[in-house]
């Protein structure tokens, strides 16, 4: 998959207007993701997206403590302007659902394990999901 791919396919699920307008939510969601994981399982995921998603991911230390899924959406939206939890939480549940259904159930399986409940929502996902081992 190429970034170009990424942002036209998030432009499509989000109903975005713009090109620019999608890949600015897609910039801020993997920004505020690459917080909340880390490990293997972070290396696994750098390694399946486009090199500039990777450096998103890659760029930012895993936080020391993970934030809730809300938390994660009120993080998404302190980077729009103007803030909106709304467009926030629409921009991660686009984003994330599209990472999944390109990283595959295994991976995003793992990914989901290494977050909060309440994350399996925003990927798409019911949270009754059975955890990766």
């Amino acid at each position: 998959m190429r970034w170009q791919q990424l942002v036209d396919e998030t432009r499509y699920s989000g109903l975005y207007a713009t090109g620019p307008e999608a890949e600015k939510a897609l910039r801020s969601v993997l920004s505020v993701l690459a917080g909340q994981i880390g490990g293997e399982v972070r290396r696994e995921l750098i390694r399946e997206l486009p090199a500039e998603a990777a450096a998103l991911l890659g760029a930012g230390a895993p936080a020391a403590r993970p934030l809730s899924a809300d938390g994660f959406v009120a993080a998404v939206a302190a980077r729009t302007t103007p803030p909106s939890t709304t467009q926030a939480r629409w921009a991660a549940c686009t984003v994330l659902a599209l990472l999944a259904r390109h990283i595959g159930e295994d991976l995003t399986r793992r990914v989901l394990a290494a977050l909060p409940l309440g994350y399996a929502l925003l990927f798409g996902r019911s949270d009754r999901l059975p955890q990766a081992a």
